[in-house]
């Protein structure tokens, strides 16, 4: 379905900062599906690393948008840090967060994949002792059995 420009635009200053209304209020209101409500969102927030969002919850922002915050953040000083989490929104603390997270975001998988393996490994002797056994004692009735006459 085709929608006006005009209705794109209103909607669209409803979801984005300041007013920030829920998708699915809008939805209601409107008719319009919750999907191609976000997707005018997302197209419109293309590009812009912050939105500005005014909520201190990390739940607010996609892990796409902390990433995107940290990128633009690293070369910033302390002072420059300060001003653009002031004028976004958040605390500085919220990003250093994210920065963190960000540099051990694959931290233990290595690790965690070595020692899943030795598990397997482990695991793995009891099942083939058992395959064994079982083969020999099939051999040994096999033998009993077809031999004996």
């Amino acid at each position: 379905m085709q929608y006006s420009d005009e209705l794109k635009g209103s909607l669209l200053r409803r979801m984005l900062p300041p007013g920030n209304e829920l998708i699915t209020k809008i939805s209601r209101e409107e008719g319009i599906s919750e999907q191609t409500l976000r997707n005018w969102r997302d197209k419109a927030r293309d590009g812009i690393a912050a939105p500005g969002i005014r909520a201190t919850s990390d739940g607010w922002w996609s892990t796409q948008d902390k990433f995107l915050i940290v990128v633009e953040t690293a070369s910033m000083s302390e002072t420059e840090l300060a001003e653009y989490a002031r004028k976004k929104g958040f605390y500085v603390e919220q990003i250093k967060a994210w920065k963190d997270a960000c540099m051990n975001a694959n931290g233990g998988v290595a690790e965690e994949a070595a020692r899943v393996n030795k598990e397997l490994k482990v695991a793995r002797v009891p099942i083939n002792s058992c395959k064994k056994n079982w083969t020999i004692r099939k051999k040994h009735w096999l033998k009993q059995r077809f031999c004996s006459y």
